[in-house]
């Protein structure tokens, strides 16, 4: 069928098949349709190939050269699932922690190399809680780990100072790992520019 007309609409639950004016077929469940946009958002299977995962993609039907119903649903569809309210706002309060330690780093004049390792910390897991370390904090250029471990510019492994155990021993790993990814990734963008400037040298 084609895409809806007046009074036509597509029921949530309902299974469908589009092909787009780019000759690409999508097809999954109607999670939701807005009419007067006639913007329609299908979930589908997860592209990573996990089963316990969708995709969500939002389709503009005027885009849209062919829609069929393959599975039409008409009865009342499910109620949406519940949201964990506490969750949300945990990560909001998170994400604002992050934006605002960020803001204070480039106010005190916090070199980029800091300001990546500080990100890197951070998201690092802890050794005994398997969860992101999240006591970590600047203190004017230094970087404060766990209150246990100071880094200090240039935030090398030889600049992070505290008591021996096994708190510094990980955080050392930590910053040893990420100056020898940074380096790692410098390496490949020199090549992929030295490739460029070649292929641009046969050209010419």
């Amino acid at each position: 069928m084609a895409a809806p007309g007046p009074g036509e609409y597509f029921s949530v639950g309902s299974h469908v098949s589009c092909l787009t004016c780019l000759g690409q077929r999508l097809q999954g469940e109607v999670v939701a349709f807005d009419y007067p946009s006639k913007m329609l958002t299908l979930k589908c299977p997860s592209s990573s190939g996990k089963p316990n995962l969708s995709d969500v993609i939002l389709i503009n039907l005027a885009y849209v050269s062919d829609v069929d119903i393959i599975n039409d649903r008409t009865e009342t569809p499910p109620p949406l699932a519940s949201l964990n309210v506490s969750k949300l706002a945990s990560r909001a309060r998170s994400e604002k922690e992050d934006k605002l330690s960020q803001a204070y780093a480039i106010s005190a004049g916090v070199s980029v190399e800091g300001q990546q390792l500080f990100l890197t910390i951070h998201k690092t897991k802890e050794q005994k809680t398997a969860s992101p370390i999240k006591d970590c904090k600047w203190q004017e250029k230094n970087i404060i780990v766990m209150d246990d471990v100071v880094i200090s510019p240039p935030y090398q492994v030889e600049n992070c100072k505290g008591k021996e155990g096994s708190a510094l021993s990980h955080i050392r790993k930590i910053v040893e790992k990420h100056f020898r990814d940074v380096e790692s990734q410098k390496s490949v963008q020199r090549t992929q520019a030295q490739q460029t400037q070649k292929d641009s040298s046969l050209s010419s």
